[in-house]
């Protein structure tokens, strides 16, 4: 049977370009296509898919925040993110959620084909050792910490992330202190130079 695949991605010419390897070089064709976290929970919940390619950050906000509803409602949906944020920090957030493959956008085309057939095909993906990442301060942040580090990157306010994530001020204001505290950033500037140094993008 022909998984059905769902790519969601932001760029156009990326889900394009995506769509066209997996087409041409994996032979499979049952493939959609969605631009924001509103299109993607929406497409999940008209048609069951069996892969989903995923960005970390589309326009409309962060996937980090849609995932776990994603896993209640699609436990077994296998999931490949597909990202510019550092697989080192993200990464190993998402194992939490099950989720064990990640594609860095500045793959070569070689390794893209390799890691897409291994994802397609369910075998394990290659476990990069992590040895060099050890002095990266984002490496030990959870994934509601790295959702909210998003925000916090944007200048976004305690209130407004506090509205947008359907969480109490306090609860916010809690988990910025813990970022501060594990990322050992003394002001907003220095986390700022921090995710620069790092790639975080937001």
């Amino acid at each position: 049977m022909q998984p059905k695949i769902l790519i969601a991605d932001d760029h156009s010419m990326i889900r394009k370009g995506l769509k066209l390897h997996m087409q041409l070089s994996l032979g499979f064709t049952d493939i959609s296509e969605v631009a924001t976290c509103n299109e993607l929970m929406k497409e999940l919940v008209k048609n069951k898919f069996t892969h989903l390619v995923l960005d970390i950050i589309l326009s409309d906000g962060s996937t980090l925040e849609v995932i776990p509803n994603i896993r209640r409602v699609y436990p077994a949906l296998n999931i490949l993110i597909f990202s510019m944020q550092p697989a080192e920090i993200y990464g190993e957030a998402l194992k939490q959620y099950g989720i064990n493959y990640y594609m860095s956008k500045s793959v070569g085309e070689e390794e893209m084909v390799q890691i897409l057939y291994k994802f397609m095909h369910n075998e394990a993906p290659v476990r990069k050792s992590n040895i060099q990442h050890q002095d990266n301060p984002f490496t030990t942040l959870a994934p509601r910490e790295l959702e909210i580090l998003h925000y916090v990157l944007k200048g976004i306010g305690t209130k407004d992330i506090a509205d947008n994530l359907n969480l109490k001020m306090n609860t916010i204001s809690t988990i910025k202190t813990r970022i501060f505290e594990k990322t050992n950033a003394g002001n907003i500037k220095e986390l700022m130079e921090l995710a620069t140094l790092y790639n975080v993008n937001y």
